[in-house]
């Protein structure tokens, strides 16, 4: 046999291989086109709901909804299921006395788990060794730090994400927060008179959420803050949800119980162990830990938690944890 046989009968092999290939990705795309639109034309309200409002929180996903709604749809449908809305914000309050027990530097992690969904629950005895840390510098084109990397740079026990961020296309560098951000007492992002949703403490150490200004955070005495949300428990209330709330997700959860024990909460999801969980979820779990007021964070792919070194949950992101501009640290 020549050499330009050899080649030819190469080349053939090759192409036929390729296109076996192409082939086969285009019953794949066909297949998970047409179970989309089986999902969102069918004879279920509540499946189309949960499908789109599952796939608008993702960064990369969104595209699913709009192969079969308009923008204008898509906006009803999240409307009708997301945390319904309340003007309230963290009113101040003594802690009360907690089991004498328990030292007051203790930190327990635990495993929660639901229907749809597996995380872990660090609970920390003493709110004041929990901060904000920051990325040096807010800027879109400056890369922000991994959780990890946070927890180094701040010498902390722990550390899970914090607040949003600019994020466009689901590839921005994680450098630039939404909203505002306070850092022992100083407004470093967001405008003075902004109306925000806001996570973080107060100089009592007491965690306030709800919408604020950054010139109210600052006359509250607020040390710490990101923006993020909706509000899921204020003043010992539970906020009602309706529907689906925010689909099936990674989540990460701040939280505060009476006696000032401070509640984080991870959720694993978009994996074959844990696919995510909805608000209603997460407001069961922080009620189930005594949470009196509790804030939903960023989610999805930034979803992290580290404890002692090591990473305790599985990362939504194929590329691993994504580089953030805020976190909330366990000093």
């Amino acid at each position: 046999m020549t050499e330009s046989v050899r080649a030819g009968r190469g080349k053939r092999i090759v192409l036929r291989t390729l296109a076996v290939l192409g082939v086969t990705l285009l019953m794949v795309l066909l297949l998970l086109l047409g179970a989309i639109i089986i999902v969102c034309k069918g004879p279920s309200p509540t499946a189309r709901d949960l499908f789109v409002n599952t796939v608008m929180e993702t960064s990369a996903a969104k595209f699913m909804a709009y192969i079969c709604f308009s923008q204008e749809e898509i906006d009803a449908i999240r409307a009708k299921n997301s945390v319904v809305e309340t003007v309230e914000v963290t009113e101040k309050m003594e802690f009360e006395q907690g089991d004498q027990s328990v030292p007051k530097d203790t930190i327990e992690l635990v495993d929660v788990t639901g229907p749809t969904f597996k995380g872990k629950m660090l609970i920390v005895h003493d709110p004041s060794r929990v901060e904000v840390a920051v990325a040096p510098v807010f800027d879109k084109e400056a890369s922000g730090v991994r959780v990890e990397d946070f927890a180094k740079q701040e010498n902390a026990v722990a550390a899970i994400n914090g607040g949003g961020f600019l994020d466009e296309g689901g590839v921005g560098k994680g450098g630039m927060p939404l909203g505002i951000v306070i850092k022992d007492g100083q407004l470093l992002n967001g405008g003075m008179d902004s109306p925000q949703p806001i996570v973080g403490f107060d100089t009592n150490d007491q965690l306030v959420v709800g919408t604020m200004t950054g010139r109210e955070c600052l006359e509250r005495g607020i040390r710490d803050a990101v923006s993020f949300g909706p509000t899921f428990i204020v003043n010992g209330k539970a906020l009602d949800v309706a529907g689906s709330g925010g689909g099936l997700n990674p989540r990460t959860v701040l939280g505060q119980r009476a006696d000032g024990a401070v509640l984080m909460l991870v959720i694993d999801g978009r994996q074959a162990h844990s696919i995510g969980a909805t608000y209603k979820d997460c407001i069961d779990v922080m009620l189930e830990y005594g949470a009196v007021n509790a804030a939903n964070l960023d989610g999805g792919s930034s979803s992290m938690l580290v404890y002692n070194g090591e990473v305790q949950n599985v990362c939504a992101s194929l590329y691993g944890s994504r580089p953030l501009p805020t976190a909330f640290v366990v000093k």
